[in-house]
This record gives C-alpha cells, sequence and structure tokens, in this order.
C-alpha cells in the first residue's frame, strides 16, 4: 500500500472517530431542545427529551460499535486467508 493511501485511510479512521463525537453531542442537545419545547407543557417533560438526546447518543454509539466489529471481523478473515495462502507457497 502506498503511503498516500495510508495517510488518507488514517484520515478517514479520525473524521469516523471525530463524527461519532459530534453526532453524541448533537443528540444531547437536540433532546435538551425538545426537553425545552416540552417544558411548556409541563415541567417534568424537559426531563423527558433530556433522556431522548442521551439515548440517542448512546445508540449513535451502539451503531459504530457494531460497524466496528463487523470490519475488525472482515479483517480477521482476510488474515486468516492470507495466512493460508502463506502456508500453501511454502
Amino acid at each position: 500500500m502506498s503511503k498516500r493511501k495510508i495517510i488518507i485511510r488514517k484520515g478517514l479512521e479520525a473524521a469516523d472517530g471525530l463524527s461519532l463525537g459530534i453526532s453524541m453531542v448533537v443528540a444531547v442537545l437536540l433532546g435538551i431542545g425538545l426537553g425545552f419545547l416540552l417544558k411548556n407543557i409541563t415541567p417534568w417533560l424537559f426531563w423527558v427529551g433530556v433522556f431522548i438526546g442521551v439515548a440517542a447518543a448512546i445508540l449513535n454509539v451502539y451503531k459504530a460499535y457494531k460497524a466496528q466489529m463487523k470490519s475488525y471481523e472482515e479483517f480477521e478473515k482476510r488474515d486468516a486467508l492470507i495466512q493460508e495462502s502463506l502456508k500453501k507457497e511454502r
């Protein structure tokens, strides 16, 4: 793999991690905003909005975890195939 491709791949991985952090903050802020809107109906609905925002942030982390695990499993399979082909060559 060329040096340029490695640099691009590392940049994409960093951007993926950054987007997860941003999506968590946005989810919580949207939940708080929803809570402020619902607070006019009754005060305790603010906390419902906060809970929805935190739950959405946790869901974002879970989805990112599942995607990383899938990527890791594909990497393991590819590594096993490479090891197997190297053994056959010997």
